[in-house]
C-alpha cells in the first residue's frame, strides 16, 4: 500500500501538485478576456511603410510587411489594441511564444497572435510574463497545433494572493534575465571582436608584436605582407579521407569503450569533439586505414551533407585512439608548412566558406570534393612561429568566449531553478 504524501505545514494539495495555502489556481480565463486585433487583409497590406504588420512568421522578428497610418489609427481607436506592457502570444507555428508589447506603432495578426486583457488589479503584467514561461496549456493529450481560445482561457496556474508579492517575484527573475541579457551581449561582442581579429590577423592587415612589416605585394587575393606566401592548399597539406573499401556498416559500430573511436561530423560541434557520443570499431577496422588514424594536432572538416564543419584535434583521451568515418577529411601539413592551428582558423574564415559556397555539388544533398578543397587559396606567414602567434591568439579568443559560454548556461540553469521555485510557493520572498 502506497502511503499518502505528507503535506507540509502551511500548504495545500492542489490539480497543480502542492502549494501554499494563500496561494490560488486560477485560469487565465479567470483573470481577463483572450484579445486580439482585428483582421487585416492581404490587399490592405505593403512592403514599405511606416506601421509593421506583424504576422505569427515574423512574430519577434523583422516585418515584411506594412500597413498605412490611417488604416492603423482607425483599427486601433475602433477594436482590441494591446496595451504597453501587455503580453503577446503566438498562437500558431510555434505556440506559446511571448513578447512585451512596448507601445511601439505596430499591427498584429488577428487569432494568430493574442493576448490576455488581465486586470493589473488581480494580477500584473510582470508576473504574468514568467507564467507563460512554465505554463501547461491543456491539451488533452497529443501534440497541439494551434492555440485556440478556450485552450487559454482554460489554461491554470499558480498565483500568490497578493500583488506585493507578485511583484516580488518577477522582479527576481526579472534580475536573472537582465544578467542573462547582459551576459548574451557580451557573447556577441566578443565574436564580433573575434571576427575582426581573424580578418585582420589571417590577411596580414594586423602584424602581431615582433613581425611587423610595412611592405606588402600584390597577390590573386589582393594585398598580402611582402614576406607572407600564397600557396594552393594541396601544396602544403597531406589530405585524406576514408573511401571505397575502406568503408564500415553500421553493424560494425560498438558500444565497447576499450575499443577505438569512430569520429563522424555529427560528434563535433564548436571545435570541440562530443566524446560520450561517439561510437567504437573493432580494433582490426581501426588498423584498415592508419592515414585516418587520428593524430593529435589534426585538422578536421565535413565534406558532404552539412558540409564545411570544422575541429581542431587538441588531445585524444588516453589511452584511446580514434579513426574517421567517410564523410571526413583530415589535414596534415607537408613538410611542417604551417602551423595546423593557424590552418584551422584560417578554414574557419569567410574565405574558406565562400570557396566552399563556390564549389560545392548537388542540388538536396550537397558535397565537396577533396580536389576542390585542395584548390584553395591560403596566404601563409613565412615563419612558423607567426603562424603559431596567430593561431594562440584566436584560441585564446575562443576559450574566453567558451568561459562566457558556460557562464551563460550556468545562469539559464539558476534561472530555471528559481523560476520550478519561485512560480510554485517552495521559495516565499515574503512572508
Amino acid at each position: 500500500m502506497v502511503e499518502a504524501m505528507e503535506i507540509p505545514k502551511g500548504f495545500k494539495k492542489t490539480e497543480l501538485g502542492i502549494i501554499p495555502s494563500d496561494w490560488e489556481v486560477k485560469t487565465l480565463g479567470g483573470v481577463g478576456e483572450v484579445k486580439m486585433c482585428r483582421r487585416v487583409f492581404n490587399h490592405e497590406t505593403q512592403f514599405e511603410g511606416t506601421i509593421p504588420f506583424y504576422k505569427i512568421g515574423t512574430f519577434g522578428k523583422e516585418a515584411d510587411a506594412y500597413i498605412s497610418e490611417d488604416l492603423y489609427n482607425n483599427y486601433r481607436q475602433r477594436f482590441s489594441f494591446p496595451k504597453k506592457g501587455d503580453i503577446l502570444i503566438s498562437a500558431a507555428g510555434t505556440i506559446g511564444r511571448t513578447l512585451i508589447y512596448d507601445g511601439t506603432p505596430a499591427y498584429f495578426q488577428d487569432s494568430n497572435i493574442v493576448w490576455i486583457d488581465n486586470k493589473e488589479s488581480l494580477i500584473s503584467n510582470n508576473f504574468l510574463y514568467h507564467v507563460f514561461q512554465v505554463v501547461k496549456y491543456n491539451t488533452e493529450g497529443g501534440t497541439i497545433q494551434r492555440l485556440y481560445n478556450n485552450i487559454l482561457r482554460s489554461t491554470k496556474f499558480l498565483c500568490p494572493p497578493t500583488k506585493a508579492e507578485q511583484t516580488a517575484i518577477a522582479t527576481a527573475l526579472n534580475d536573472a534575465d537582465s544578467l542573462i541579457t547582459q551576459l548574451e551581449k557580451l557573447i556577441a561582442k566578443k565574436r564580433a571582436i573575434k571576427q575582426g581579429a581573424m580578418q585582420a590577423l589571417l590577411t596580414g592587415k594586423r602584424r602581431l608584436s615582433g613581425f611587423e612589416q610595412k611592405r606588402f605585394k600584390e597577390t590573386d587575393l589582393g594585398l598580402i605582407p611582402s614576406d607572407w606566401n600564397l600557396h594552393i592548399l594541396g601544396e602544403v597539406s597531406y589530405m585524406k579521407g576514408r573511401i571505397g573499401w575502406q568503408g564500415l556498416k553500421q553493424t560494425e559500430f560498438t558500444m565497447n569503450p576499450d575499443e577505438p573511436f569512430l569520429i563522424t561530423g555529427m560528434n563535433f560541434k564548436d571545435g570541440e569533439i562530443r566524446w560520450d557520443e561517439v561510437y567504437h570499431v573493432p580494433e582490426d577496422r581501426y588498423q584498415v586505414a592508419k592515414e585516418i588514424q587520428l593524430k593529435q594536432g589534426d585538422v578536421l572538416i565535413t565534406k558532404d551533407g552539412t558540409i564545411g564543419k570544422l575541429l581542431y584535434v587538441e588531445q585524444i583521451p588516453y589511452p584511446h585512439k580514434a579513426t574517421l568515418n567517410s564523410h571526413l577529411l583530415v589535414f596534415r601539413p607537408i613538410a611542417k608548412s604551417y602551423d595546423p592551428l593557424y590552418l584551422y582558423y584560417n578554414l574557419s574564415s569567410s574565405y574558406f566558406k565562400n570557396h566552399i559556397e563556390l564549389n560545392k555539388s548537388g542540388t538536396t544533398f550537397f558535397g565537396i570534393s577533396q580536389e576542390t578543397v585542395s584548390k584553395y587559396l591560403i596566404p601563409l606567414p613565412s615563419t612558423i612561429a607567426e603562424q603559431s602567434a596567430i593561431g594562440n591568439v584566436l584560441s585564446n579568443m575562443d576559450a574566453e568566449i567558451e568561459t562566457l559560454e558556460k557562464k551563460l548556461d550556468k545562469y539559464k540553469m539558476l534561472k530555471q531553478g528559481m523560476m520550478q521555485n519561485l512560480l510554485t510557493g517552495k521559495t516565499r520572498l515574503m512572508g
